[in-house]
C-alpha cells in the first residue's frame, strides 16, 4: 500500500478546495465517485465495449467486381453476414443467393452444418452466365448451381481476383532498395562485381572483361544498371558502413532459466551511413567517368531515370542529409557533367516521405509535389528546360496522387481543406488537367471520403462519414460522376440504443489567435451536466501526420475511457502535418513543443464553453512519439497536466531511429537534442507519471524508457513503471490499458480502481 505524506495530504486537500471553488463558480459539482460507483462504471464500460463490437457498421465495402457488377458482404448484428449483388448498369441491388438454401446444399456436399447468417465466405466468383458461383468456405472450394442449389466440391478455382486497395500506379520509396538487372537491354552483356571491381561478360562467347581495377572488397564498385543502348553501365564506388546494434533481453522465454540477449541493427541520429560515389563505365572503351557531383551519403544508390530517345542523359533523385534540400539531377554520360532539373531548398525541412515524383518519358515531364509555395501542391516540370508549372494552387493541401494519365493529361488526386465550411482535414477526391484547368470534385458531399474504383475505372464506390455522422456508401459512374445508387447507409439506432454519447467536434484558436485547432470530445454515456469531470487528453504529436479521427467509428478507446467518468479529448496542434507549411514548421528542431501551446488553449476554450470540463484535473496519455509527448506534458507543463501515462516513449531523440528524428530535429545532431530530452529534464517532473515499456521493443529501444526511469530515480522523483515481458512496441496490451485506466481513476478521481476481474459482476 502506498501512503501519502502529510505534505502531500495537504496538497491534495488544497487541490480539492481549489476544484470545489472552481466548480461552484461554474454551478457544477466536481465528480468524485465512490468505490461502488467506480465499480459500476467499470462494469458498464466492459458491457458497452462488448456491445459496440457487435454493432454492424458497414463503413468499408469490399467490392468484388466482375464486369459491370460486384458482390460484397454486408455485416449484420451479432457478427452475421449477408451477401449482396449490385448491377452497376441497371442500378439494381439483390441478394447473391438464398442463404438458407445454400447452407443446406453445403451440408449435403460436405456433411458440415453451417449457420446461414455466418457463412464466412472469403472468396467467390460467378461463371460466365451468372448461373453458378464458385466459392471458398473455410479451406474448401465449392460450386453452387443457383437454380437448383446443388453444391459440389470443385478444383476449378482459377479466377483473377481484383484488389481494390492496390494502387493503380506503383511507386518506389527512397529507403527501399532499387531492383537492378545485371543483363544489358540487348541481352548481349552481363555486368557483375568480382573482387570489388566491375566485370562484363559477353553472353554469347563467355568472354570476360575487367572494367575497373581500383575497387577492393572493403571499397567495392557495385549497384550496377545499364543504359538503354547497352553501351554504358551506371555504378558506384561504395564506402560501406555497418549499422550499429541495439540490445534487449528476453527475460521470460518458456522452457528457459536464463534471459536471452537479443540485438538488431538500428541507425540512430548522427550515425554514419554507407556512401556511394557515382560513375559511368564505357563498355567499349573500358573506362570510367566520375559523375561531377559529391558522393551520396544518405539513403542508398538511387534509381536512374533515362530520357526517352536518348542514351546520353539520365536523372536521379537526391535528398541531402538533414532534409533541407531535394534535387533531381541530370547526368551527361559522355562526360559526367550534371545539371539540376529540380533543386528545392528550405530553411526548415522537406518532408522526404511525402516527396512525390512521377516521370513521364514520352513528354519529357515530371509530376512533382512540393510545399515550396507554403502549401502542398502539384507541379509539372519539363525535364529538358527545368521549367516548373503550378497545376494546383490555393490555401489547401494535396494529400496524395491516385494516378497520372499522361494520354488524357489528367491527374487524379486527394486533397483537404478546399471546401469552405468543412473540417480542413476531410479528404476529397479530384481530377485536374495538366494545365491546371477543369478540376472536378468526385466527392462533393460533406465528410471524410474513401474511394475505390472498379478495375476498368468506369465506376467508383464513395464512402464518407464524419466522426459523429454515420457512413454512407454510394456507387457513381466515373465519367459523369452520376450517382447510380446508395449501396449502404449505416443505421444509428442500435448504437444510440446503448446510451453512448456521440463525440463532438470542437474548434478553438491556436497560439497565434488566428489558426483553427480541430479536435474531438468524448463524454460518458451517463454524463451528468451538473458534474465537473476530469479531462484526459489522448496525444500523438508526431509531425509525420495528423491524428484526430475524422471518420465514424463506434469503437474507440477514448469513448471507453470516458465511460469511467472522464471527458476525453484529442486535437491536432501546430507542428503536425496536413495543414500549411507554416503550421507544420513549428516542429522543426522543436519536438518538445508538441503543440502544447495550442492544446492547452483548446482545452481551456472547451472548458469555458462546457463548465463540466474540470481544468484543475487534466491527465494525458500517449504511445511511442505520444509517449514522449505525454511524459513531456508533466515535465514542461506541470501547472496544467497533473497525471500522465507514457507508453514506449522516445524520451530522447538521440536514442530513437535516425530517419524519423533527423527528419524533424535536423542534422547534424546539435545541443537542442539534449536540451529537449525528457531524460535531461527528468528533474522537472511534477504530478503523477506511469511509464509502460515492452522489454523487446524493436521500434523505440527500451533503454529509452529505462534511461528516463534512471534519471527520475537519480532526481528522487516518484513514478510508476510497468515493463511487459516479451512485448514489442506497445501500449501494454489489455493489461497495460487496464493499468492506464486504473492510474487515471486513482489520480484524477481519487478513488482506487476495482483492481480485480470485474467480468463476474
Amino acid at each position: 500500500m502506498r501512503f501519502l505524506s502529510p505534505r502531500l495530504l495537504l496538497s491534495v486537500s488544497a487541490l480539492m478546495v481549489t476544484q470545489a471553488m472552481y466548480a461552484q463558480q461554474q454551478k457544477v459539482v466536481p465528480y468524485y465517485p465512490t468505490s461502488q460507483q467506480i465499480l459500476e462504471s467499470y462494469i458498464r464500460q466492459n458491457k458497452l465495449d462488448s456491445t459496440l463490437k457487435t454493432i454492424p457498421l458497414n463503413s468499408r465495402i469490399n467490392a468484388n467486381w466482375q464486369g459491370d457488377a460486384f458482390w460484397y458482404v454486408k455485416r449484420l448484428a451479432g457478427n452475421g453476414q449477408e451477401y449482396e449483388y449490385m448491377n452497376a448498369v441497371t442500378g439494381v441491388k439483390s441478394k447473391v443467393f438464398d442463404q438458407q438454401r445454400l447452407v443446406e446444399g453445403i451440408k449435403t456436399a460436405t456433411g458440415k452444418k453451417t449457420d446461414a447468417t455466418k457463412l464466412n465466405i472469403s472468396k467467390m466468383f460467378f461463371n460466365a452466365d451468372k448461373s453458378a458461383i464458385t466459392f471458398k468456405k473455410d479451406t474448401t472450394w465449392l460450386q453452387c448451381n443457383l437454380s437448383t442449389y446443388q453444391v459440389t466440391k470443385t478444383t476449378d478455382t482459377l479466377h483473377d481476383f481484383y484488389d481494390n486497395e492496390k494502387p493503380l500506379q506503383s511507386r518506389t520509396y527512397r529507403w527501399e532498395s532499387v531492383q537492378r538487372d545485371s543483363i544489358s537491354p540487348d541481352k548481349k552483356w552481363a555486368a557483375y562485381a568480382k573482387g570489388g571491381n566491375l566485370f562484363v561478360k559477353e553472353i554469347g562467347s563467355g568472354k570476360e572483361s575487367q572494367i575497373t581495377e581500383d575497387g577492393t572488397l572493403d571499397h567495392p564498385y557495385g549497384e550496377f544498371s545499364w543504359s538503354p543502348d547497352s553501351k554504358n553501365v551506371i555504378g558506384y564506388l561504395i564506402d560501406p558502413k555497418k549499422s550499429k546494434e541495439v540490445y534487449f533481453v528476453l527475460s521470460s522465454v518458456p522452457g528457459t532459466t536464463r534471459g536471452q540477449l537479443k540485438s538488431h541493427e538500428y541507425d540512430q541520429p548522427g550515425d554514419e551511413f554507407t556512401s556511394y560515389t557515382p560513375y559511368i563505365f564505357s563498355i567499349a572503351e573500358k573506362r570510367k567517368i566520375k559523375v561531377d557531383i559529391d558522393k551520396i551519403d544518405f539513403f542508398g544508390a538511387p534509381e536512374a531515370h533515362w530520357r526517352k530517345g536518348s542514351s546520353r542523359y539520365y536523372s536521379y533523385e537526391r535528398v541531402d542529409r538533414g532534409h533541407q534540400r531535394f534535387r533531381v539531377i541530370e547526368v551527361d554520360v559522355t562526360n559526367g557533367n550534371t545539371r539540376n532539373i529540380i533543386d528545392e531548398k528550405t530553411k526548415t525541412f522537406i518532408y522526404e516521405q511525402r516527396i512525390y515524383t512521377r516521370y513521364l518519358p514520352d513528354t519529357h515531364e515530371i509530376v512533382w509535389i512540393t510545399e515550396q509555395d507554403g502549401w502542398r501542391h502539384i507541379y509539372l516540370v519539363n525535364d529538358v528546360t527545368g521549367t516548373e508549372k503550378l497545376i494546383t494552387k490555393g490555401d489547401w493541401v494535396v494529400r496524395d496522387i491516385d494516378s497520372v494519365d499522361s494520354k488524357k493529361r489528367e491527374i487524379w488526386f486527394t486533397a483537404s481543406g478546399m471546401n469552405a465550411g468543412e473540417d480542413p482535414y476531410f479528404i476529397h477526391y479530384y481530377r485536374i488537367g495538366f494545365d491546371g484547368k477543369n478540376m472536378v470534385d468526385l466527392t462533393p458531399a460533406k465528410g471524410n471520403h474513401t474511394v475505390f474504383f472498379s478495375p476498368d475505372r468506369k465506376y467508383y464506390l464513395d464512402t464518407y462519414s464524419e466522426v459523429n455522422v454515420a457512413p454512407v456508401t454510394e456507387l457513381h459512374e466515373t465519367g459523369s460522376r452520376k450517382k447510380i445508387a446508395e449501396i449502404e447507409h449505416t443505421d444509428m439506432q442500435p448504437l444510440l440504443a446503448t446510451g453512448v454519447k456521440l463525440p463532438e467536434v470542437f474548434v478553438a484558436k491556436g497560439r497565434d489567435g488566428k489558426t483553427d485547432i480541430w479536435g474531438v470530445i468524448y463524454r460518458p454515456s451517463n454524463f451528468d451536466s451538473s458534474k465537473a469531470y476530469p479531462i484526459i487528453e489522448d496525444i500523438y504529436a508526431g509531425p509525420q501526420d495528423s491524428f484526430v479521427p475524422k471518420s465514424f467509428s463506434p469503437i474507440n478507446e477514448m469513448q471507453s475511457i470516458a465511460e469511467l467518468g472522464f471527458i476525453v479529448v484529442q486535437m491536432d496542434g501546430m507542428g503536425t502535418a496536413n495543414r500549411s507549411k507554416a503550421f507544420h514548421d513549428v516542429c522543426w528542431k522543436n519536438l518538445a513543443d508538441g503543440g502544447f501551446a495550442d492544446r492547452i488553449l483548446w482545452i481551456k476554450a472547451m472548458a469555458k464553453q462546457y463548465p463540466q470540463a474540470d481544468t484543475t484535473r487534466v491527465g494525458i496519455y500517449g504511445t511511442s512519439a505520444g509517449g514522449q509527448n505525454s511524459a513531456a506534458a508533466v515535465l514542461f507543463h506541470p501547472e496544467f497536466y497533473k497525471a500522465a501515462v507514457s507508453a514506449c516513449g522516445c524520451h530522447d531523440n538521440r536514442i530513437d531511429k535516425q530517419w524519423w528524428n533527423e527528419q524533424w530535429m535536423g542534422y547534424p545532431v546539435g545541443p537542442h537534442y539534449e536540451q529537449q530530452s525528457n531524460i535531461t529534464n527528468a528533474g522537472k517532473l511534477k504530478g503523477n507519471l506511469l511509464l509502460i515499456v515492452g522489454e523487446a521493443d524493436q521500434n523505440v529501444p527500451p533503454e529509452s524508457t529505462y534511461r528516463f526511469a534512471d534519471a527520475l530515480i537519480k532526481n528522487n522523483k516518484d513514478f510508476d513503471l510497468l515493463t511487459v515481458p516479451g512485448a514489442n512496441h506497445t501500449d501494454g496490451g489489455p493489461y497495460g490499458r487496464r493499468k492506464k485506466r486504473d492510474f487515471f481513476v486513482k489520480h484524477l478521481l481519487h478513488v482506487d480502481a476495482p483492481g480485480r476481474d470485474i467480468g463476474e459482476h
